[in-house]
């Protein structure tokens, strides 16, 4: 009997003890539900097509092609033979077909094959990897050339451009798929400003280069020479019709021209050629895993976040950059008086739509948490010196904070000036009773700061440095030679109206 009781005893402290130990299992297995998971939770989800794939994504954003091109255009000698399996009789003949079925003006010089032969010898894997990712832009390309009755051949362009790179930066500043500089960008109405770059933006852009093509077309009436122009300017190529004596055929004026751009139009034409007879070279391209249309855009009614929108929509911020490159700080910008837009693959755009109302509560809670942080302001020597008086123990701060006044300079946004001077955003705008953290070029912020290092230097006087032109110089090599100058500096300090330089002549390198 006792040992009976005994057993009992023990099985039910064993099954105590189970219990127990499942409870305190079990509770390490509940985590902390946040606001964030909860939200999502109750997201509804309308699935309309796949996300990108990431090798893709990868590859849409690849620099390297872009590089290589920058350097093959400036770099390449084309007048020089190329040794490459390729019949002068059969690049005749081929040109003679491109000539038939476009509006350029296509004919054979030994230049133009010499490019054709150079890219097919080292740039075949390239072009393989551009045909794959013209089949995202080409549609959207097509699209804006059709309505502006813009030769279609016009797309290879933003080969020669950019390599299809949306975020491609050229060493003068030029920016983008069509490689807009920022006064021709603002000409035709790309907005630049401290949160947005509408240079990047793929639509935008293109419909910025149909509009200037077209312009350029209106002067010239030929098509070689528009791409000419849209390379060099139309001063340059206005001045080499008239040293080729009124000459208005590509190839008699090339030799007047820029080096750069008297590469670019074989380029384009090369590239053209390499594009219609890619079956005949046995270039075999990969088929694109997305296209233009599996993505759309929506008007956003907040400022949003990249870091927001990835944490909402389970979308990686890479894939939103690639989509997005117009926001320099991974910021979409609201404005009242203009529409500002995201870009998301159709099935996070329905996500989106389906759930707005719920992503904007997220982003006012978001707000609501900051404006409950507490701004220390600092207390100043006239504070101090008051505190003292009420307690004749305290001492008074030694403070050493002075009002700076710093002026805004382009691409600067109230983060990096918080940096520089070592307080915080919040600060800055107090001080400025600023309602947002927007600010513009050329106006003046008030900051108390008691780092001296981080003060504006005062101005110094520039010792002008000079470098004298060697015979075979251009303005494009002497830049090359002092990294950061570009050649519209060199002509700016230099009060040069084109790029015509002498040997002997003593140029200033500094400003």
């Amino acid at each position: 009997m006792k040992k009976l009781i005994v057993y009992i005893s023990l099985c039910l402290s064993l099954v105590g003890f189970g219990q127990e130990h499942a409870e305190k299992e079990f509770s390490f297995q509940i985590s902390k539900v946040s606001y964030l998971d909860s939200l999502k939770a109750t997201f509804i989800n309308h699935s309309t097509s796949t996300c990108i794939d990431e090798r893709w994504i990868a590859e849409l954003a690849n620099i390297e092609l872009s590089e290589n091109m920058f350097s093959d255009i400036s770099q390449i000698n084309i007048d020089e033979d190329v040794a490459y399996s390729l019949s002068s009789d059969v690049v005749k003949k081929r040109l003679a077909k491109l000539d038939a079925r476009s509006p350029f003006h296509i004919e054979y010089n030994p230049a133009l094959e010499n490019t054709i032969k150079a890219f097919l010898k080292n740039r075949k894997k390239a072009f393989e990897r551009l045909m794959a990712i013209s089949e995202y832009y080409f549609p959207m390309f097509e699209e804006h050339l059709a309505k502006y009755n813009i030769p279609m051949e016009l797309k290879y362009l933003a080969i020669v451009e950019s390599a299809l790179n949306p975020t491609a930066k050229s060493r003068v500043g030029a920016s983008g798929l069509w490689q807009f500089m920022y006064p021709t960008g603002k000409q035709y109405n790309l907005e630049v400003n401290s949160y947005v770059d509408e240079r990047y933006d793929p639509l935008k852009a293109t419909e910025a280069a149909c509009q200037y093509l077209s312009n350029l077309y209106e002067i010239f009436g030929d098509w070689s020479l528009v791409l000419a122009s849209y390379n060099a300017g139309p001063g340059n190529v206005s001045k080499a019709i008239r040293r080729s004596g009124g000459s208005q055929n590509y190839w008699n004026i090339r030799k007047n021209l820029p080096r750069e751009t008297a590469n670019y139009v074989p380029a384009f034409l090369a590239t053209m050629y390499i594009y219609e007879f890619r079956k005949e070279h046995g270039l075999q391209p990969q088929k694109a895993a997305v296209t233009y249309f599996e993505t759309d855009t929506i008007q956003i009614k907040k400022q949003l976040s990249f870091k927001q929108i990835s944490e909402l929509l389970d979308i990686p911020l890479h894939q939103l950059e690639f989509l997005n490159p117009i926001y320099k700080l991974k910021i979409i910008p609201y404005e009242q008086d203009k529409a500002h837009f995201l870009r998301l693959p159709k099935n996070k755009i329905g996500l989106y739509v389906s759930n707005e109302d719920k992503i904007y509560a997220y982003v006012d809670y978001l707000e609501a948490l900051n404006e409950k942080i507490k701004i220390e302001v600092r207390p100043t020597v006239k504070d101090s010196l008051v505190s003292s008086l009420h307690d004749p123990a305290a001492a008074p701060i030694a403070s050493e904070e002075k009002a700076h006044f710093y002026t805004i300079q382009r691409g600067d946004h109230l983060k990096k000036i918080a940096d520089k001077y070592g307080v915080t955003v919040s600060e800055i705008k107090q001080w400025n009773d600023m309602k947002t953290n927007t600010v513009f070029p050329g106006t003046r912020v008030k900051i108390y700061s008691t780092k001296k290092e981080n003060s504006e230097p005062l101005p110094q006087t520039k010792v002008a440095e000079f470098y004298t032109v060697q015979k075979g110089d251009t303005l494009f090599l002497i830049s090359k030679k002092h990294p950061g100058i570009t050649i519209e500096d060199l002509k700016k300090w230099n009060s040069l109206c084109d790029e015509v330089i002498q040997p002997g002549m003593k140029l200033k390198i500094n400003g």
